[in-house]
This record gives structure tokens, C-alpha cells and sequence, in this order.
């Protein structure tokens, strides 16, 4: 009887103390953090730079304590080329200046882990962009490849109501890109089987969408994911829209890759070539007969002059198109009014230099 007794009251004193154990773990519990980090994959963030200011902004919004490695890939010439000033907790190496395409090469092969995350060094990654990342990558089927973040390009003035200019339509037609690398998570996997980046193309254009092609080719596929990373609009000055032209010798790349459809693997929009080549054509004409004109009278004139006539009527229609849509304010006019009768002959020079590049086996 007495050791019944015992018995019973050791288990209820166990039973208590169990109990009284279990409710404090439960309050432990509850004080925990609700907002873990996902156990994803493990990730490296690569972002090749040429030490524009901006940089600062997208590594600050990386947040150190995911764990993640972040390497960036100092594309500046080696030359009197300062130390960038990051992070310590950043690892730096350097590519000599060939390029976004060869930067993200030399990070993404000096990384280790099976998944490789490429930032540009202008946009800026959103709250939580880390677990976002995990969240994305985690229980991806090994077919997969490649995950996009989605972009969001807050326009200036958009607030106000004004109508976004020519420089701003161009940075937020990134928002509905695909497969572009100013946040796109590769699989190492995909990476090894294609190779990297084509080191061909000389700037930021096209190399993204080769890539992306490759890796679905090699057999993977390639998803979006949930994250958001945010692409300011920065000032890039008065002949931005002229600059920007250098991107036709890479299309040429992509014709010698792809055959004539290529535009039809990367979704893009038919562009403009032909008529800028109809437009500087037109030009050259009416400045050849023009001074023929002087000594071969005054058929030859006319015949300038009607030349003359397709030009100006082609940069009108080109330049109308571009002031349209936009603030029509005096400045955005004048740009637009000069850039215009600039950009078709800059264009179509780009562009047969990059055809003469692919013939000749050099880099555009």
C-alpha cells in the first residue's frame, strides 16, 4: 500500500514537472522570432562593378546577418585603380576592365556554392530580399536553372503625374525584361554546362539574354521568383540615348548565334534598324547629290532635295515618337530633336562594326 502510494506520487510530481517543463518551453516559443530566415540552398551574391556610387547602396541592402558570401568584381582597368570602398565583410576581386560578361565569369567561378545570385551594382535590392532569395530557391526541382527577381523601376515624378521622359520609359521597360541579370539566381549546375557568360559581348546588353538561352538549351528551365529589387532612374546625361546605341554591334552577336529570328528567344521588340538605316541612307543621299547638284544642275537638285525631303520626314517621325509619350517639356523637346537626327547614322556604324567583328572572329 505504501509503495502503491509512492508510485502514484512520484508520477504525478514527473507529470507536473513535465507539464511545468513543456509550458516554458512553449513561452520560449513564443518569444522566439516569427521571421526565420528559409533554409534555402546556399547562395553567393556576385555584382561586377566599375565603382559607380550606386554600389554602396546595393551592398547596404544585403543584409549581413543571411550569411550569404558576397563577392564583388571590380571591372575598372588595374591602372591606378583605387580600392573600392565596401564592406569588410565583402571579398573583392578584379577582372582588368573586359567587361560586365568576363566580371561575372571571375565571380562566379571563384564561388563554391551550388547557386550564384547576380546583382547590377545600380539597383537596389528590397527588404527581406535574402529570405525572399532562400524562399525562391528552396525545393526548386533540379531541373530548374535559373530564378529572376522581380524589377521595380519607380519612375520620377510619377507622384505629380508627370509623364515619364525618354531616358525613364527606356530604364523601366527593365521591369517587364526577362532573364536579365540585374537580379537573376543561376544554378552552378546551369552555369558549368554552358560555360559562364559569353566574354564576346563588350558591355551590359545582350549577354544576359545569350546566357539565358544556353542554360535552356543545356536543358534546364528557367522560373521567376517572388523578390523584389528596385532599378533607380539615375542621370546619365544629355547623349545617354546616343551612347546606348553601342548595343547594335552585340545584336550583331545575336543574329551569328541565333540566325534572323533571334528576337524571338529573347521577346524583344523588332527595334528600329531598318529604318535608321533607310534614314541615314536617305541622308547620305541627299548630301552626295547635293553637291554633285552643284556642278550637274538642276535635275541633280532636285533630286537632293527630294532626298532631303525622306530624311527630314523620317527624323521627324522618328523623333515625334519619342517627344510623344513623354513630359513635352522645352528641354525633353530640344533632346529629342537632336538626338534624333544623331542616333539612326551612330546606330547603324554600331552596328556594321559588329558585323564586321563577327565576320573577322574579333570582340565587338
Amino acid at each position: 500500500m505504501t509503495s502503491e502510494t509512492t508510485r502514484q506520487t512520484t508520477q504525478k510530481t514527473t507529470h507536473q514537472t513535465t507539464e511545468k517543463t513543456a509550458q516554458q518551453i512553449g513561452r520560449k516559443r513564443k518569444a522566439a522570432p516569427t521571421e526565420a530566415v528559409p533554409q534555402g540552398p546556399a547562395v553567393t551574391v556576385v555584382i561586377p562593378t566599375i565603382g559607380r556610387p550606386s554600389l554602396a547602396a546595393t551592398l547596404a541592402a544585403i543584409d549581413p546577418q543571411d550569411g550569404s558570401e558576397v563577392i564583388v568584381v571590380d571591372d575598372r582597368p588595374e591602372d591606378g585603380a583605387e580600392a573600392l570602398p565596401v564592406p569588410a565583410r565583402v571579398r573583392v576581386l578584379r577582372s582588368g576592365g573586359r567587361g560586365p560578361a568576363a566580371a561575372r565569369n571571375v565571380g562566379w567561378r571563384a564561388a563554391t556554392t551550388p547557386w550564384v545570385a547576380f546583382l547590377d551594382d545600380d539597383v537596389v535590392p528590397g527588404p527581406g530580399w535574402a529570405r525572399a532569395l532562400a524562399a525562391d530557391l528552396a525545393r526548386l526541382p533540379a531541373h530548374v536553372g535559373g530564378s529572376q527577381g522581380r524589377l521595380e523601376v519607380p519612375l520620377p515624378g510619377s507622384a505629380e503625374g508627370r509623364r515619364p521622359t525618354d531616358a525613364e520609359r527606356n530604364t523601366a521597360g527593365l521591369a517587364g525584361a526577362d532573364w536579365i541579370t540585374a537580379d537573376m539566381a543561376y544554378r552552378r549546375a546551369a552555369l558549368e554546362a554552358t560555360g559562364g557568360f559569353d566574354e564576346r559581348f563588350p558591355g551590359a546588353y545582350r549577354e544576359d539574354a545569350d546566357l539565358a538561352i544556353r542554360v535552356e538549351r543545356a536543358g534546364f528551365c528557367l522560373v521567376k521568383g517572388e523578390r523584389l529589387t528596385r532599378h533607380p532612374v539615375r542621370a546619365d546625361g544629355f547623349w545617354s540615348s546616343v551612347r546606348f546605341q553601342r548595343g547594335n554591334a552585340s545584336d550583331a552577336l545575336m543574329r551569328q548565334a541565333y540566325g534572323r529570328d533571334w528576337r524571338l528567344f529573347v521577346g524583344g521588340h523588332p527595334g528600329r534598324l531598318r529604318r535608321h538605316a533607310l534614314t541615314t541612307g536617305a541622308g547620305l543621299l541627299a548630301l552626295t547629290l547635293a553637291a554633285a547638284g552643284v556642278r550637274n544642275g538642276r535635275r541633280t537638285r532636285l533630286a537632293a532635295g527630294a532626298a532631303g525631303l525622306a530624311w527630314l520626314g523620317l527624323t521627324a517621325e522618328f523623333a515625334w515618337a519619342r517627344i510623344a509619350p513623354g513630359p513635352r517639356t522645352p528641354e525633353e523637346i530640344w533632346r529629342m530633336a537632336v538626338t534624333s537626327v544623331v542616333i539612326p547614322p551612330v546606330a547603324c556604324a554600331h552596328r556594321l562594326r559588329g558585323e564586321l567583328a563577327v565576320r573577322t572572329g574579333r570582340r565587338p
